[in-house]
């Protein structure tokens, strides 16, 4: 097996595999920085900041990049992070990315670095959590750009790091996340070639990474239904038009969307009601009711038909029950694509690094990257990396944006030595 990867590597990087060098000195120096970089995890995960508000992380990221001697600016798409490390010769432009922001979540992990941040959001007190693993996504790559720093005389080529805020949406009334990134000109000045991402996942085993070609994941749209309905005393709703009987109904038929009117031989689809609010005493009907929800799709023709459906539902399913409602449609975020060209060819890096049998061939999921929009301006590959302990079941309860969310430690190694040897490989074959 060892013979045959071997063979393969000389064929798709003939510069650097003829010596193994490089790649013993990227596994000696990721071991070496291993134990940092989980500490770099565990301050950012206890000291967490919501979407756009990143401003401590980002001065503890730039802080840290500026050590490292790398060409850094601050302040990118409001608190993003961006640095650049030029390599000894020249060549092409790889973009490592990793995201920043927490979630409005409580956590209620025992762990010694558990957050205890809480913050107002929506106008309410919530605690703040990085419910989805971003805290390790700073941390490998803060490892990653350690690692390629001390390689920085055998790079051929420029590595751009870029610490993006903002992935789980911008606050309402905001630009913010890649796209943003994306037009104030994150992948020029250099140009950037191709771009590499990874998510940790909560249910794939440590010491295995995942990947899929082509669409990987899903499509994401948020949306709001306000609905007016008309006031009354909770012992007389003959007198008024009720917003929460007409919310409920509303939640109910938008369940017929997937089932009843999508091809789903075809792909996946999802839509979900995340808020439900109305009303404050038990005996008065109130007169709104406010709605907001997720579509996910991995198909554009059936994003768009859920969005006709979706509107159909609303207005007369409002309609029938005496009272109004109106759509709000977010910001979509594309479908991440996983170009095919790229992901055929440093697939074989993955194998290599974490070993066939630890390389899972993904199917796609109804998750949502705003990755997508840098996948969408240039060549990208976006991974999966474990982080499920050992010996637990996926379903045991770590899932992603719960308070139980939970990722180990012991994942985050493979996570450095992954996309350092991807960055090296990409360019010393172009």
């Amino acid at each position: 097996m060892m013979r045959t990867l071997l063979i393969l590597t000389i064929l798709l990087f003939p510069n650097v595999s003829m010596s193994n060098n490089i790649y013993k000195k990227i596994e000696t120096l990721s071991i070496e920085i291993e134990k940092e970089v989980i500490k770099w995890r565990h301050y950012i995960h206890k000291n967490p900041e919501l979407s756009n508000r990143e401003y401590k992380t980002a001065e503890y990221i730039s802080k840290h990049l500026v050590g490292l001697g790398l060409d850094v600016k601050n302040n990118v798409a409001h608190t993003g992070v961006v640095a650049v490390l030029y390599g000894n010769k020249p060549g092409k432009t790889v973009a490592l990315r990793a995201d920043m922001d927490a979630l409005p979540v409580v956590e209620r992990v025992n762990i010694p670095f558990a957050s205890k941040v809480k913050t107002i959001y929506k106008g309410i007190e919530v605690g703040v959590m990085p419910a989805c693993g971003h805290d390790t996504h700073v941390a490998i790559l803060l490892g990653v750009a350690s690692v390629l720093s001390e390689l920085k005389n055998e790079i051929k080529g420029t590595v751009k790091f870029i610490f993006q805020p903002a992935e789980e949406g911008p606050p309402e009334g905001e630009e913010g996340g890649a796209e943003l990134m994306v037009k104030e000109g994150v992948l020029k000045n250099p140009n950037v070639d191709a771009i590499f991402g990874l998510h940790i996942s909560s249910n794939l085993p440590i010491n295995k990474v995942a990947y899929k070609p082509g669409g990987a994941l899903a499509s994401a749209t948020s949306f709001e239904i306000k609905i007016k309905g008309r006031q009354a005393h909770g012992s007389a709703p003959w007198a008024g038009a009720d917003p929460i009987v007409a919310g409920a109904q509303i939640i109910n038929n938008l369940q017929t969307i997937v089932s009843r009117s999508l091809d789903l031989t075809k792909e996946a689809a999802v839509v979900t009601i995340g808020r439900f609010e109305s009303g404050i005493r038990s005996n008065i009907i109130p007169e709104t009711a406010y709605l907001e929800g997720t579509i996910r799709a991995l198909d554009y023709e059936m994003r768009d038909k859920i969005y006709k459906r979706l509107e159909t539902i609303v207005v007369h399913t409002a309609k029938s029950n005496g009272v109004e409602a109106k759509l709000i449609l977010g910001n979509p975020y594309p479908i991440t694509f996983n170009n095919l060209e790229l992901t055929e060819k440093m697939k074989h890096t993955l194998i290599r690094v974490a070993g066939k049998e630890n390389t899972v061939l993904a199917r796609a999921s109804t998750g949502a990257e705003d990755f997508s929009y840098f996948a969408n301006e240039v060549p990208g590959f976006f991974y999966r990396l474990g982080g499920m302990p050992i010996g637990e079941h996926p379903n045991k309860g770590y899932s992603h944006h719960t308070p139980d969310f939970y990722v180990d430690d012991e994942g985050l190694l493979l996570g450095i030595k992954t996309m350092t040897t991807l960055a090296i490989d990409y360019l010393t074959s172009n």
